[in-house]
């Protein structure tokens, strides 16, 4: 058993480099054969990451440095996978604090930073891309201790060891201008300022699950630390739910380590070795695995509750189980049950409709990332538009803030203020870097920023950098403003011709092309008025005896809208729904009889 022990998680904001830094460390720990081909980010081994070039899921690896094992998670930088980075949180014993050197301290920065101050974790603060124009790394360590200054650390926290770095190219230095050769300043770093993990080899077994993995040869596969005592294959052990929660009695089948990517069978593992542990049925996230003579529960984990809901629905429109092959509400509960076995910031709730759960999450990318994977497992439904969740405090109705922060050309900003102030934002900060940038802070409601992504990149043409973080409940803000435009609703069932497309393309732009399917009831496009219209889609030319040469015959149709599963499920209204299938994403009215919309608009009026 290894008594040299580390175990750091690597958080930052999105996008500041925490993935392409580990693939650093593992090569430079020698855990890759030198002709060894390894791909870009290898932590990044779900094909959504690698599409988005963002990490969802939290990963562990391990390396070792001067005979010492160091475990390592990679989290993820989205608020929206927060529940990842609490959990990953749990499981270590130092964390690297990853900020650009350009951009500084962000939202997110702000959120891991807390989670992990409040742990009594000391962060290792690594100024990363120093090598970029237009680094500034005296005015980030400022911004990180002025930030540390507010979340409350503790004296031992505020004086934070700092490392410069260059995780592109792989290397470290511990001196601002200077260009290391080799991560060695940050490994050492690692093995000085992370305590090793003090607990009892001898003292009565603790392990609480922190994350789940799941193999068909051995089923569901427990991801933790040992606290303390010993753990080891084929005994018996007590699983705990919580202080207060269920025990039983269970048998551990095999003991795993991490060797770089790789698992590797152990004999045994002590305090502070991560371990996989399999053959225990329904273990969950939260649980404790601990002796069976001394049992010994640590509380289930706690996670931040979810501030966005969405209504899932088994599909319905006329095109229902043509691409898909689980359509049920039973395939689509068991799928959601499945994802809740693992994923700890959602929860699902039934509905008095039959077919219908209430989906809640962390934000929209949370919701809409586990819409992607089932499509591409082969899930058909319908989900509706996101709606915050609203607590109530003393008789009054409390809404979700958002902390957010973007960063655009100068000559956009009066555009996005104005974006902003309609959707109740408060601005809280503005600096300009002096080079035809500058950085607003808001604090606005979680619903005032739906829809906003879309506008946002509209408005700054695609230059915008935004992002942004929960940051409590307020009293409700009032009334925001909705869709601006009416949409192009089908009139009958059939084919889309583009005869019709070009006798439409004065109402508005249009979400399909000639040859699509369509129904009565599904949105083809948007209205250019604020209006809902009803047209025929499918109406072809009357043929006649007479052959007219001419322009008519040259019809001209503006491009269709490409509708991804993010810009549809923020386009939509109340009375709306995306139907998600694994080839196609339409939107539809809820009500796809003009009759049937017009008794419920009564009815709602």
């Amino acid at each position: 058993m290894n008594t040299q022990i580390r175990n750091i998680a690597i958080i930052a904001h999105v996008d500041h480099g925490k993935t392409t830094l580990v693939d650093q460390l593992l090569r430079q720990s020698g855990t890759f054969r030198e002709n060894q081909q390894v791909a870009e980010r290898v932590m990044d081994s779900n094909d959504l990451e690698r599409e988005r070039g963002i990490t969802i899921l939290a990963k562990n690896c391990a390396v070792t440095w001067k005979g010492t094992h160091i475990n390592i998670v990679d989290t993820p930088g989205h608020a929206d996978f927060g529940g990842e980075v609490e959990r990953a949180l749990s499981m270590v014993d130092g964390v690297l604090l990853l900020i650009d050197a350009v951009e500084g301290p962000m939202p997110q920065t702000r959120f891991v930073t807390r989670k992990a101050l409040a742990l009594g974790l000391r962060p290792i603060v690594v100024v990363n891309k120093v090598d970029r124009p237009g680094a500034r790394c005296d005015d980030v360590i400022n911004a990180a201790f002025d930030l540390f200054d507010k979340l409350g650390a503790s004296e031992q926290q505020l004086d934070f060891p700092v490392v410069y770095a260059s995780g592109l190219n792989g290397w470290a230095a511990l001196e601002a201008g200077v260009v290391g050769t080799d991560l060695a300043p940050l490994f050492d770093a690692v093995l000085q300022h992370v305590p090793a993990h003090a607990g009892d080899a001898q003292a009565p077994l603790q392990l609480q699950i922190a994350s789940l993995d799941y193999s068909s040869y051995v089923g569901r596969i427990g991801v933790g630390r040992v606290n303390q005592g010993t753990i080891r294959p084929a005994s018996d052990v007590m699983v705990c739910e919580g202080l207060d929660g269920p025990q039983r009695k269970a048998r551990i089948n095999q003991v795993l380590t991490f060797e770089g990517l790789e698992r590797h069978q152990a004999d045994s593992a002590g305090p502070g070795d991560i371990v996989l542990i399999n053959g225990i049925e329904d273990i969950g996230i939260g649980m404790t695995v601990t002796s069976l003579d001394t049992p010994l529960p640590l509380p289930m984990l706690q996670v931040d509750e979810p501030t966005l809901t969405m209504n899932f629905c088994v599909n319905s429109s006329p095109l229902a189980g043509r691409e898909g092959k689980f359509v049920t509400s039973r395939q689509i509960r068991d799928r959601l049950d499945r994802e809740l076995q693992s994923n700890v910031a959602l929860r699902v709730k039934d509905t008095d409709e039959d077919g219908v759960f209430e989906v809640s999450g962390r934000g929209e990318l949370h919701l809409t990332i586990l819409l992607e994977n089932m499509r591409r497992e082969g899930y058909e439904l319908a989900v509706s538009r996101p709606r915050v969740v609203l607590h109530e405090v003393d008789g009054d109705k409390h809404e979700p803030i958002e902390l957010l922060t973007v960063d655009v050309e100068d000559q956009h900003q009066g555009a996005v203020m104005q974006e902003l102030g309609q959707r109740k934002g408060e601005l809280a900060d503005m600096q300009s870097d002096s080079r035809g940038r500058v950085r607003l802070d808001y604090r606005i409601p979680a619903r005032g920023l739906i829809g906003f992504s879309t506008e946002f990149l509209n408005i700054t043409r695609g230059t915008g950098l935004m992002s942004h973080i929960f940051d409590g409940y307020e009293a409700f803000r009032g009334e925001i403003g909705g869709r601006k435009n009416g949409v192009l609703i089908s009139h009958e069932d059939g084919e889309i011709v583009t005869y019709a497309l070009g006798k439409l393309d004065d109402r508005g732009r249009m979400f399909v092309k000639a040859g699509d399917p369509v129904y009565e009831g599904m949105i083809v496009g948007i209205h250019s008025r604020d209006n809902d219209l009803v047209v025929n889609a499918v109406r072809t030319k009357q043929l006649t005896n007479f052959r007219v040469s001419g322009k008519e015959d040259a019809i001209k149709i503006t491009p269709a809208i490409e509708l991804t599963l993010e810009s549809a499920v923020e386009f939509i209204a109340d009375d709306e729904l995306v139907e998600i299938t694994p080839k196609s994403i339409r939107l539809r009215k809820r009500w796809l009889k003009e009759h049937d919309r017009k008794r419920a608009a009564r009815e709602t009026a």
